[in-house]
């Protein structure tokens, strides 16, 4: 794996980054494939933006001087080829302009960022400023070269001076020199980051490329008047050859960030670039170098570079808030990274065993890394669902998100972790309700904890807000699979089983394999008395979850035999076979409550409370238990809940 070198400079103009570190020339995430000789040319002319490169200077610089190889034959090569790489033509050139019988000059704005400074220099100094592009496209005839590398220097020693805190504020009250529909100043309320390009070349170090996005989003989810769309839409672009935007018309975005993480040792760098995504013009982009140590301020100062450019102010609670140290321990980041990147996949049984073993690892080689400890405690909160986990891993997650809390107060996760286990776990409804305040203050548009908040409006029967709310989280994450089932769940809860149908179908489009949403479907058209369909769906919830083959084709002769309740009994007994850790007795009181058995639905509810199972805060809208709210037990058990 090749490192990154502190002394190396990336050189960016239009939609390209020249590295001649790596030798590399990429557009945005996508590497174009370039030869040594044209590409040593390009770094020549990148040289001496707007300046006149002579062919007797590329000669000297580039060619032996007993070669015995045409020069001038070529030269005509290399710049045909270089042209070919940037998309350019001789008539109409972007980006090389050709002088007749003297040589070529590079038009097109440049920006570079050059020496990473040593190890000992503070953060601050560290992660550069990014320098914005210069605002002409060639000098003029009348300025002298050397005037022309003064005002370079010039205008970089100044944007080298600034702080990235103070360009934000700088642009939060106003630009005047700026117009607004210029390039800079791009109007832009929609975005969208792709998954930035692991350049290691080594598969392993794919967690940190995926894990980095997802702290790009995060950071920039945090500026006010900006959505930033989930990572889970955007995944499915990674290596694709669909235009932006074509991508841009699928997210609902109005702008693209793009771009490539390299990793290696404790070093990272970052380049990223920012696309107004309907013309597929390139605003700004820009390359940092830093410490793994310093990854929360190298993520920080993209954010912000961010804002800069689309005008956008960091929300106010962003701005109250801040670290009490942006350090952390290369090892323990490592492990949270790989640790989310197996969570994001936890419907895979070995994933989720794999996300808390990183969780635990982070912690252990950091016990002070508040998100590992928020990461795992959601890990925990989720893992409760599945009954065969044993309750005293379950009642972890409140404690964990506890120590989150402590280390860092800010974090937003960690309220919405805290508010979960709160309501689930300890049906603590009003300090939940507090938690998930706090939480999305922090970061109101991160659509998982928007959509947790949904769940619990709706578990408290306020639909029309719970709706309302996982309507905002797709916005935010339009192609998750999980989200729109979640949406079709409130749909179903609240009685539009019809609309609940409809966008149930949309969620299995998008993921046929979501054991979940054939589940929810199935629901909601057995409520419709769809039995046909919904024992369709129920079956394959179950093939989907690896439910033994012989068990589906028993309940499928059931139905075939006897109906809906023949279906139904055969379910129970099945349930009523299980070892006594492993029964869903919640499910089983559903099962006797449509089947009329309102005594024993009723003793199947006490066990489950017994069990403080975390699905008994979805009593009040559990469409089957509806045929037992007249019964003084059900509002008897729903006061122990203490459910609003």
């Amino acid at each position: 794996m090749e490192s990154v070198d502190q002394k190396a400079r990336v050189i960016h103009f239009g939609p390209f980054v020249a590295d001649p570190d790596l030798r590399s020339l990429c557009r945005g995430a996508r590497r174009i494939p370039v030869q040594e000789q044209p590409f040593q040319v390009l770094l020549q002319l990148l040289e001496r933006p707007g300046e006149l490169v002579t062919r007797h200077e590329l000669h000297q610089r580039l060619w032996a001087a007993n070669s015995f190889v045409d020069f001038d034959h070529g030269l005509n090569i290399a710049i045909n080829k270089l042209r070919e790489a940037l998309g350019d033509s001789v008539e109409n050139p972007r980006f090389i302009q050709t002088v007749p019988r003297r040589g070529y000059r590079f038009i097109a704005p440049v920006g570079q960022r050059t020496a990473v400074p040593a190890a000992n220099t503070p953060v601050a100094a560290r992660l550069e400023t990014p320098q914005r592009t210069e605002p002409t496209t060639a000098v003029a005839a009348s300025e002298r070269p050397d005037q022309s590398r003064q005002r370079r220097t010039l205008w970089r020693i100044a944007l080298a001076g600034t702080s990235l805190a103070a360009l934000a504020a700088f642009f939060a009250a106003g630009v005047r020199d700026t117009p607004p529909d210029s390039a800079y100043g791009a109007s832009i309320s929609r975005l969208a980051v792709l998954p930035l390009q692991n350049l290691s070349g080594d598969r392993e170090q794919e967690y940190f490329a995926v894990g980095m996005t997802d702290e790009l989003i995060t950071s920039l989810a945090k500026l006010q008047t900006l959505k930033v769309v989930s990572r889970s839409s955007t995944i499915r672009y990674e290596g694709t050859a669909r235009s932006l935007p074509d991508i841009a018309r699928e997210l609902n975005v109005d702008g693209i960030i793009e771009g490539t993480v390299l990793y290696s040792g404790n070093r990272v760098r970052i380049t990223v670039q920012l696309i107004r995504a309907a013309t597929d013009q390139h605003l700004w982009a820009e390359t940092y170098d830093g410490n793994v140590q310093d990854v929360i301020t190298l993520q920080d100062s993209i954010a912000r570079a961010v804002a800069i450019q689309v005008r956008a102010k960091l929300a106010p609670a962003q701005q109250a808030y801040s670290r009490g140290s942006n350090l952390v321990v290369p090892a323990a980041y490592e492990d949270y990274l790989r640790g989310r990147y197996f969570f994001n996949d936890r419907w895979s049984k070995q994933s989720d065993a794999a996300a808390a073993h990183y969780f635990e690892q982070a912690i252990a080689k950091d016990p002070t890394y508040a998100p590992a400890y928020a990461g795992l405690a959601n890990y925990y909160t989720f893992k409760g669902f599945d009954q065969r986990t044993d309750r005293s891993d379950a009642m972890k997650a409140k404690g964990l998100a506890a120590r989150a809390l402590e280390l860092d107060d800010g974090l937003a996760e960690a309220h919405i972790a805290m508010a979960n286990a709160l309501y689930r776990l300890d049906w603590n409804w009003a300090e939940a309700g507090k938690e998930f305040s706090r939480g999305l203050a922090l970061n109101p548009d991160d659509p998982e904890s928007v959509a947790c908040f949904a769940v619990y409006l709706a578990v408290n029967g306020q639909f029309a807000a719970a709706i309302s709310n996982m309507q905002h989280a797709i916005q935010l994450d339009p192609l998750s699979a999980t989200l729109n089932t979640r949406l079709g769940l409130v749909l179903h809860w609240s009685g539009q089983n019809e609309q609940a149908v409809d966008q149930l179908r949309k969620s299995i489009a998008l993921d046929p394999l979501l054991a979940t949403a054939h589940f929810t479907l199935a629901m909601a058209y057995e409520r419709l008395g769809s039995y046909d369909s919904a024992v369709a769906e129920y079956l394959e919830s179950d093939r989907i979850s690896g439910v033994d083959p012989t068990l589906i084709a028993g309940f499928q002769r059931s139905y075939s035999n006897s109906g809906i309740d023949g279906f139904r009994r055969a379910k129970l007994e099945s349930e009523r076979q299980r070892a006594a850790g492993e029964a869903n007795y919640f499910l089983m009181a559903k099962l006797a409550a449509d089947l009329g058995e309102t005594d024993t639905a009723f003793r199947w509810l006490e066990m489950t409370y017994q069990q403080r199972d975390l699905r008994l805060a979805n009593i009040k809208v559990a469409a089957s238990l509806r045929s037992l709210h007249h019964d003084p037990r059900f509002a008897a058990l729903v006061r122990r809940i203490g459910i609003p």
